[in-house]
């Protein structure tokens, strides 16, 4: 589905990435792994095409090195980014319905109430501005204004980053649900015990390149070298 080959990323004349390479198949969670600053928003930016100049990357077998962020989300990618970035002066379900599109063209798509149904909390502050959401809530909102588009493809930075565990495990608990779904999703996470077990493949970064790649299984057999890497 998604395919990344030798990408490589600059600012201006500062080289970012030099050589990420992970590859995302239909209906699987694949993890993006580093410590802060290795490149994985980065990475996350230029498959939305939020940066340039760039390469090697491609969704459904189409290159999309040269397509807009506009064309690369109606291709059907959907973005959690980092901090959230919900609408503040928009209410829960105004966020829901701005972005409400069947992108993957699904039988059943998600929709307002659907996402209800995945984080009742959401229902109970429908008419509730964003701003006065906790910072748990409103990553349970970022996840469903995403899933409004009805993305082929969900790309989760920082999944928990700074929640609550009570929120954090909201939030393993839709992702478990989405995997039983078949939503494909690129993860981006600290927890490596959670994402052991929900992932089916993992991609290490470090200074813009993949230094590591394997299952679950793989990732407990290197558990040195893994250390070393993400120094957790």
């Amino acid at each position: 589905m998604l395919s990344l080959v030798h990408v490589e990323v600059a600012y201006g004349s500062s080289r970012v990435l030099f050589d990420v390479n992970l590859e995302v198949p239909d209906g699987s969670i694949v993890t993006l792994l580093g410590r802060n600053g290795m490149g994985k928003t980065t990475t996350v930016r230029a498959i939305m095409g939020l940066v340039a100049p760039r390469r090697g990357l491609a969704f459904d077998g189409v290159s999309i090195d040269a397509a807009t962020p506009e064309a690369i989300a109606r291709r059907g990618i959907g973005l959690v980014p980092e901090g959230r970035l919900v609408f503040p002066t928009l209410t829960v379900r105004e966020n829901l319905i701005a972005t409400a599109a069947n992108r993957s063209f699904r039988a059943e798509p998600w929709t307002e109430l659907r996402v209800y149904g995945l984080f009742p909390r959401l229902a109970e502050r429908a008419s509730q501005y964003a701003s006065t959401l906790s910072g748990g809530e409103q990553q349970m909102l970022a996840v469903g204004r995403a899933l409004m588009t009805n993305p082929k493809l969900l790309i989760l930075d920082e999944a928990t980053e700074g929640l609550a565990p009570v929120v954090r495990r909201e939030i393993w608990r839709c992702i478990d649900a989405l995997k039983a779904q078949g939503q494909s999703i690129l993860l981006i996470d600290k927890n490596i015990h959670a994402l052991k077990r929900l992932a089916d493949q993992h991609y290490i970064l470090e200074k813009g390149r993949t230094v590591w790649s394997g299952d679950s299984t793989a990732l407990e057999r290197d558990a040195d070298k893994v250390h070393r890497y993400l120094g957790v």
